[in-house]
């Protein structure tokens, strides 16, 4: 029972077979029918992660099972406990003030989400009650209650549609929010619900909830008084989705199935969680090796500080006798308490201050995205956004971009292009006086019949369609409601303002109006078009063969007023040639093929007369076929195929989709990137299709491995062996018999090879993730894999929005765990936004979902490129310099303090004064790495969007891996003992000073700290590629104060200090000409290796012959431009 709540609560899974009865009004039952209510959610919406109760424990957990966080924890309760030799302020300072900024940071990005769910859960609706229409808050609608919905409101949970003030008893609804299409959909009433609603009595007896939007099943049993319960069939067309919003319906009424968390659209909603970057993982990795290093160091001191006490006299000198607690104190007590003692003294081998220095560099430098003037988008006024700065780096290291296909890559706006008829070609631009453009010569015969087929050619687009004209058309500026934007073709007599269910659809009926052909609106199953000579001819509607993916055609049935019976049918070639007479298709395939490879969407239009016999066969046949209860869908597939045979090819449309502004060159430099692009979208799988040919996804000598619901369809095997065998088909191709790649091989130097696209459907995805039980998930799974990677672009279509999150999660949990990026701009792609390692929002029409939830906003998907290619490729740069360099210095600054235990009988004495200690990581060798992380520009920008195969360079975390730690791990352990044992050559002369004393151990220190600070700063400079004046300011500035800081601290008598071990230590040190000498010389001989790395390393690579290009001119400096307008922030680099 608990499981089963569970599954109820959590949305189950679409295995379950049990279902749920609804009393729709939530009233008794008739005393007929046995009716045990049940309990359901309420419609409350929870997106938010904390409560006031539980956000300090589960923040805290959260950020303390980072392996920094719960290190420094420990480690200052180690200083708070133990008597250690440094102060618990040197690690509980730098750990709270970074507790505290991710606590306040999450705590805040969590208010908005109770906000954002406060707003929805309390948002007004209508309920009819006792037959009164009562105003109720949404989260108190219950499952059962009959609810009211105006034109442009929200579906506020999952409703049965009742009843519609639509003469045909429809609805239309756009669920951009949803499935990403804006195009408006046809929804049904059932039928025979009564009109007074008070006065109906019904159950419904549906399945219990499952995320697929397309699929519900499930039947209404209407009581009326001494009657026989009719029983009606329900499916997705009687369905209205939460997040869908009514369109040029007054009011519908509908009774609520599903609500709050068990909706179809929360079903689909994935939960936010924290991400994590590679570098962080990275950090971890090194961090463990440095604990490993420093618990080893501890280790040895302090065994060999026991081994040394035990020879006779150096436990207990005479000049340190113990006291009697200490003689008392255990032995292994002391040994433990000592081993501490020694791990915070080479504590700062792990640098706390790199964790806020890189969360300041995260911050800071995602100022410099928002800042970006290209970005900025005049249109919308806006430029782009930063929601998650923690995953800067992560920008660079993409390696799987996931894309939305409508209002992504392309306008969500439909373009009609040209028209072919009988083998005449009509594109409206390039007409003379009226006159087509033609293949050849056009005889009179020809030109007499093309025109009749032309006037036939037209009706048909004017009435093979689901467009409606928009009621209100009043208005001084009609808009076309497709896709959510405007039509383009204006029509100079009079503004008409249509919306369709297909996003295509409008374009045809606009490309009629261009050659004299209107149509006026559909009225009580009755179309009306206006023809040339302006008379209004009216055509009685009888029925519409609704598309589906595997027909790939629509038809319409309608009677002229002289009684004659007409099909017309439109759909994809390869769907219409072989239902045509074959004579016909010759002059009419060579238009297709070549605008097919143009990119254009194409369909292909034919006619059919009926007798009157015929269609009283169709007409019984689809009646029949739509009340079954039973194999519905494969009753009208029959009657459809029967109907839509012998008929007359007329001709052939081309329709672009728009696509966004620079998408195909987008496109082309992530490939060249070395980044897989998938497309997953929502919408049919020809429109997709033709996008990806227009992005230059697909090329034309692409060769496509199709895996639908259309090539799963033979009646010989079953679905579950035909999609077996085609995976197997298609990984021997794709797979097994392509030659390997090489490495760095961008694709337009492999056209030798044969290039595969891939495409699949959601039915069949779905069929894929959950084969049959006796089968090898994993199997279909690994083929699947395997196949995609060996593609160079894959179109999922057809896909809910958690199947898109399904998808980029198993790419994302693949081996080798590769990066991946999803971009979009509907509330449908929030899923798989969340879902990526990184997830973008684009500035679109359709909401801001996925842009709230996004890591990163921009306006156009052309500013991905830059995003990626110079913006991701720069962070990760400095980043991992950031890191190395950090592990490096600490290393540096802790090495000679564990060799100088040798020389001090291990008795735990620090090398450096306690302020020497804590202004190290903080002031002294902070500000250079901070500024060097902001500023660097190792490439140019123009060379990075230039080149976009540099981005391969730094691939797979190229800079964090093992080798480059190694290298820099070796060099900090090479340049600390130059330190230690060059200043103790230095000591070998008891004369140092002019008047004969020698120095003691903390000018001893104080030299290593010296020749420490420069070496590790300079090797900075070393490394910067790109001075600005900010670059110079921090780094000789650092080293002015570092002297003046020394000569001030030693200089003055504190009298807040117990002790005051520096007191003109620094300024005596100077005095002698012999520290001066190796200072100089120690830094010199610790920089040697670098410098002679650096003139004698020859440049690699196919890209070194730019190396003069790829660095900004080290003798100019950056100017930040920064201008503060009311709407923008704008930011440039100029040299």
């Amino acid at each position: 029972m608990l499981r089963r709540s569970l599954n109820r609560l959590c949305g189950g899974d679409e295995k379950r077979v049990d279902s749920r009865t609804i009393y729709v009004g939530c009233r008794s039952c008739p005393d007929t029918e046995a009716f045990i209510p049940s309990k359901f959610c309420d419609n409350r919406i929870v997106s938010s992660k904390y409560t006031v109760w539980n956000f300090l424990p589960k923040n805290l957990f959260e950020q303390f099972r980072r392996i920094a966080n719960f290190y420094f924890l420990i480690i200052f309760l180690v200083q708070v406990i133990v008597d250690t030799p440094t102060s618990p302020v040197t690690s509980g300072l730098p750990l709270f003030f970074v507790i505290t900024v991710t606590a306040i940071k999450q705590g805040y990005e969590d208010w908005l989400r109770h906000k954002a769910d406060y707003e929805v859960n309390k948002y007004p609706v209508t309920v009819l009650e006792d037959g009164r229409s009562v105003k109720k808050e949404s989260e108190r609608i219950k499952v059962g209650d009959v609810v009211e919905v105006v034109e442009d409101e929200i579906f506020p949970c999952d409703l049965i549609l009742l009843q519609s003030t639509r003469e045909d008893d429809t609805c239309f609804v756009t669920t951009a929010s949803l499935d990403g299409e804006s195009n408006h959909k046809t929804h049904y009433t059932v039928p025979d619900t009564e009109k007074d609603l008070l006065a109906l009595s019904a159950t419904i007896e549906c399945e219990q909830p499952q995320p697929d939007l397309y699929k519900f099943v499930g039947r209404m049993h209407i009581y009326k008084a001494e009657q026989e319960p009719a029983v009606r069939s329900l499916g997705p067309e009687n369905l209205l989705l939460k997040g869908a919003t009514l369109k040029n319906t007054k009011k519908i009424y509908g009774v609520a199935v599903y609500t709050g968390m068990e909706t179809k659209m929360a079903l689909n909603y994935q939960g936010k969680s924290q991400k994590r970057s590679a570098v962080e993982k990275s950090i971890n990795a090194f961090l463990l090796v440095y604990l490993c290093i420093l618990i080893s160091k501890a280790v040895v001191c302090t065994t060999l500080k026991y081994v040394w006490q035990s020879k006779e006299g150096q436990d207990e000198p005479w000049y340190n006798q113990k006291t009697q607690k200490e003689k008392d104190t255990n032995m292994y007590l002391k040994m433990f308490t000592d081993f501490l003692s020694f791990m915070v003294l080479f504590n700062f081998i792990i640098p706390v201050s790199m964790y806020v220095t890189v969360e300041m560099q995260k911050f800071l430098g995602s100022f410099f995205i928002t800042w970006d003037k290209d970005f900025f988008d005049p249109e919308i006024q806006e430029g782009a956004l930063v929601n998650t700065s923690d995953l800067n780096e992560e920008l660079g290291q993409v390696e799987y971009v996931f894309t939305d296909k409508t209002g992504t890559l392309t306008q969500n706006n439909m373009e009609f292009i040209e028209c072919c008829i009988d083998g005449f070609q009509y594109r409206h631009r390039d007409e003379v006086d009226g006159f087509p453009v033609t293949d050849g010569p056009v005889s009179k015969l020809q030109q007499k019949a093309g025109l009749e087929k032309e006037e036939l050619f037209l009706r048909a687009l004017c009435l093979c369609h689901t467009v409606q004209v928009k009621e209100d058309g009043a208005e001084e500026t009609a808009r076309d409601q497709v896709d959510g934007v405007d039509g383009m073709f204006p029509q100079p007599e009079e503004e008409r303002c249509f919306i369709a269910s297909s996003p295509d659809e409008i374009a045809l009926v606009k490309g009629a109006m261009r050659y004299g052909f209107t149509f006026l609106g559909l009225e009580s199953k009755s179309m009306k078009i206006k023809n040339r000579q302006n008379d209004i001819e009216e055509y009685k509607l009888l029925h519409v063969l609704n598309f589906d993916p595997v027909r790939r055609r629509m038809s319409v049935i309608v009677q002229t007023k002289s009684g004659e019976t007409l099909l017309f049918c439109k759909g994809a070639d390869s769907s219409i040639f072989p239902r045509v007479k074959p004579e016909e298709v010759d002059s009419i395939r060579l238009h297709v093929e070549r605008n097919a490879t143009e990119g254009y969407r194409t369909l292909c239009v034919a006619f059919k007369q009926l007798s009157a016999e015929e269609f009283a066969v169709a007409d019984t046949g689809l009646r029949d076929a739509r009340l079954a209860l039973q194999d519905r869908e494969e009753k009208l597939m029959a009657i459809y195929n029967q109907v839509e045979t012998g008929m007359s090819l007329i001709g052939a449309t081309a329709v672009e989709d728009r696509l966004q502004e620079e998408a195909a060159e987008t496109m082309e430099a992530l490939q060249g990137a070395g980044i897989k692009v998938w497309v997953l979208t929502g919408d049919k799988m020809e429109t997709a299709k033709s996008t990806c040919y227009a992005c230059r996804l697909f090329q034309r000598g692409t060769e496509l491995l199709e895996l639908t619901v259309r090539t799963l369809e033979d009646g010989r095997t079953k679905r579950e062996d035909k999609l077996l065998e085609l995976l197997r088909d298609y990984h021997r191709r794709a797979v097994q018999d392509a030659p390997p790649v090489k490495a760095g091989v961008t694709r337009s130097w492999s056209t030798a090879n044969q290039e595969y696209g891939f495409i699949i459907d959601g039915a069949t995805l779905s069929l894929l993730m959950n084969p049959p039980r006796d089968a090898d998930a994993s199997l279909y799974r690994s083929l699947f894999l395997q196949i995609c990677q060996n593609s160079t672009a894959v179109l999922c279509c057809r896909m809910a929005p958690l199947q898109k999150a399904q998808i980029v999660k198993m790419v994302k949990n693949s081996k080798g765990s590769p990066i991946t990026l999803s971009i979009g701009d509907g509330a449908n792609d929030v899923s798989m936004i969340l879902e990526a390692h990184v997830g973008i929002g684009v500035k679109g029409k359709e909401g801001r979902q996925a842009v709230r939830n996004s890591d990163y906003a921009i306006p156009k998907l052309k500013h991905l490129k830059k995003l990626l290619l110079a913006h991701g490729h720069l962070y990760y740069v400095r980043i991992a310099h950031l890191v190395q360099y950090f592990f490096y210095k600490n290393l540096c600054f802790i090495l000679p303090q564990f060799l100088y235990q040798f020389f001090c009988g291990y008795s735990q004495q620090p090398l450096y004064d306690a302020a020497y200690l804590t202004m190290y990581n903080i002031c002294f060798t902070s500000m250079p790495i901070l500024a060097y992380s902001l500023l660097e520009q190792h490439m140019s920008i123009e060379v990075l969007l230039d080149n976009a195969t540099l981005y391969r360079e730094i691939a797979k975390n190229a800079m964090l891996r093992w080798r480059p730690f190694l290298y820099w791990t070796v060099l900090g352990i090479f340049q600390g003992l130059m330190f230690f044992f060059g200043v103790r050559f230095l000591f070998s002369n008891p004369a140092l000073q002019d008047n004969g004393q020698v120095f003691g151990n903390w000018s001893y220190g104080t030299i290593v700290f010296t020749v420490l600070v420069f070496t590790v700063t300079l090797k900075l400079a070393l490394d910067t590629r790109h001075w600005t004046w900010i670059n110079h300011f921090v780094i000789w500035g650092s080293l002015a104060f570092y002297v003046f800081f020394s000569f001030f601290w030693g200089g003055i008598i504190w009298p807040f200090l117990k002790q005051q071990r520096l007191y003109f230590v620094f300024a005596n040190m100077l005095s002698s000409v012999s520290a001066w000498l190796v200072i100089i010389i120690l830094i010199l001989l610790s920089l040697l290796p670098e410098l002679l790395l650096v003139v004698l390393r020859k440049p690699r690579g196919p890209h070194s012959r730019q190396m003069k290009r790829r660095l900004p001119s080290s003798g100019t400096s950056t100017i930040f431009m920064l201008s503060q307008t009311a709407s923008s922030h704008s930011f440039s680099w100029s040299d």
